[in-house]
C-alpha cells in the first residue's frame, strides 16, 4: 500500500482476511461496454471515457463488481469464491472527489442465496462498525425480486415490467413511469406510413422504412442507432401508451411502494399485502423471509433494519436484495450492495452463477472518523 491509501486500510484488509476472503486486484483502465450495458443510467454519466490505440472503447474503473466479475470468469476460478478488493475508483460525483477509494466483497456462486445475502450484510455491518466503533448504524433494505414479483402479479405486460424494473431505485424516474402508467401520453404525431407500421407492430416493414429515410438523408446507419432499434423502440413506447392499469391495481402497487417496516416485520406486512389485494407473490415472498431468518441469525440488531419497499440501488444489473448501510444521524451510504445473479452470465460466464456483494466508501468512513463523538 501507498501512503495515499487511506489510514484505514490496514484495519479492512485485517477483517477481509478473516472472512475468507482472496485479496484481487483489478486493472484501473477497463473495457467500457460492460459498464455502459449494465451499470445503469446514473452511472453511465458519471463515468471517465476514453479510446485504445485499436479503437476501442476504454473507461476509468468506475466500480469494482463488473472488473472483479470479470477477473473471474477469465480466471476459471471455481465457485463458490469470495473475493475481496481495496481500490480506487474514478467517476464523477455531486459533492467530493472523482478519484476515490472504495473497498468490498463480492460473494460469488453461493447456492445458499438467503445465507449468502446475510452474511454480506453483516460482512459490511462488521466492516462498518470496525472503522466506525462509537457510531450508531441504521440498514435499510429493498428487493428487486419482490416488486418483480408484485408487477407481474399484477398483470402487467412485459414492457412495462422492464420500464418499472429499470426505474427501480430512481425516485423521479419510478415517479414518471408511475404517472404515465395512471395516464398514458398521447400517441406522439407519426407520419402516415410510420403511424401504420408502428400500429400494425411490424419490425420489419417500419426498420426498412426508417432505412430508407436514413438513407435519402445521407445519414449512416453505422453512426448511431441502428434503423431496426430505432422501429422496435418506436412499437414498444406505442405498446406503453396503450396499457393503462386499472384504479384498483394502480392502488395495490401504490399501497406496495408504501410498505416501511422493521425488517423483522415485514414477512407478515408483505403477506398482508399480499392477501389484501389477492396477488400471489409465491417464492419471492418465500426468499424474502428466509433471508430475513437468516439475517437475524447473523445477530445483526434486528431493530436497526427496516424494509422499505420502494428502495433501490441505481445499478441495473440488481436482481433481489438490495441494501444500504449508514450512520443512524447522517444521510449519505457508508456501505451499499446487492444481489446480481444475472451479471456473470451477461459478461460471458457459461454457466450461471449467483452473486451478491457490497462496497464502502472510505472517504465517506474517514470525514465521520474525524467529526467522532
Amino acid at each position: 500500500m501507498t501512503s495515499r491509501y487511506p489510514a484505514i486500510s490496514a484495519d479492512i484488509t485485517s477483517l477481509f482476511a478473516t472472512r475468507n476472503t482472496h485479496a484481487v486486484e483489478v486493472a484501473i483502465l477497463q473495457p467500457a461496454d460492460p459498464f455502459l450495458d449494465m451499470a445503469g443510467e446514473d452511472l453511465r454519466r458519471r463515468i471517465f471515457l476514453t479510446e485504445s490505440e485499436t479503437g476501442q472503447t476504454l473507461c476509468l474503473r468506475p466500480e469494482f463488481t463488473i472488473p472483479v466479475c470479470l477477473d473471474h470468469i477469465s480466471s476459471q476460478a471455481g465457485t463458490p469464491r469470495r473475493y475481496s478488493y481495496l481500490g480506487e475508483v474514478f467517476r464523477q460525483r455531486r459533492e467530493g472527489g472523482n478519484e476515490f477509494f472504495q473497498a468490498g466483497i463480492e460473494d460469488l456462486g453461493d447456492r445458499d442465496t438467503a445465507e449468502a445475502d446475510a452474511r454480506s450484510v453483516a460482512d459490511a455491518h462488521a466492516l462498518l462498525s470496525l472503522v466506525l466503533p462509537n457510531r450508531s448504524l441504521a440498514i435499510t433494505l429493498g428487493d428487486q425480486a419482490i416488486f418483480e414479483a408484485v408487477l407481474a402479479a399484477l398483470g402487467l405486460p412485459r414492457g412495462w415490467r422492464m420500464r418499472l424494473a429499470r426505474a427501480f431505485g430512481s425516485a423521479p424516474m419510478l415517479e414518471a413511469a408511475l404517472a404515465d402508467l395512471a395516464n398514458p401520453p398521447r400517441n406522439s404525431q407519426l407520419s402516415g406510413d410510420v403511424a401504420a407500421l408502428v400500429l400494425d407492430g411490424d419490425l420489419e416493414g417500419l426498420s426498412a422504412h426508417i432505412a430508407g429515410g436514413m438513407e435519402e438523408a445521407g445519414l449512416s446507419a453505422s453512426a448511431g442507432r441502428s434503423p431496426t432499434d430505432i422501429a422496435r423502440r418506436l412499437i414498444e413506447k406505442a405498446e406503453l401508451r396503450s396499457v393503462r392499469l386499472s384504479n384498483e391495481a394502480f392502488a395495490a402497487l401504490k399501497n406496495f411502494l408504501a410498505i416501511d417496516v422493521p425488517l423483522d416485520g415485514a414477512a407478515q406486512a408483505l403477506e398482508s399485502f399480499a392477501a389484501g389485494a389477492g396477488l400471489s407473490l409465491g417464492a419471492a415472498l418465500e426468499k424474502f423471509a428466509a433471508r430475513a431468518r437468516a439475517i437475524e441469525a447473523h445477530g445483526l440488531p434486528v431493530g436497526t433494519i427496516r424494509y422499505d419497499a420502494a428502495f433501490g440501488r441505481p445499478l441495473d444489473y440488481y436482481t433481489g436484495v438490495v441494501f444500504e448501510i449508514a450512520a443512524q444521524d447522517g444521510e449519505r451510504a457508508l456501505a451499499g450492495g446487492g444481489r446480481y445473479d444475472r451479471l456473470l452470465t451477461l459478461l460471458g460466464a457459461k454457466t450461471a452463477i449467483p452473486g451478491v456483494g457490497f462496497s464502502v466508501w472510505l472517504d465517506r468512513i474517514e470525514a465521520l472518523r474525524e467529526t467522532a463523538p
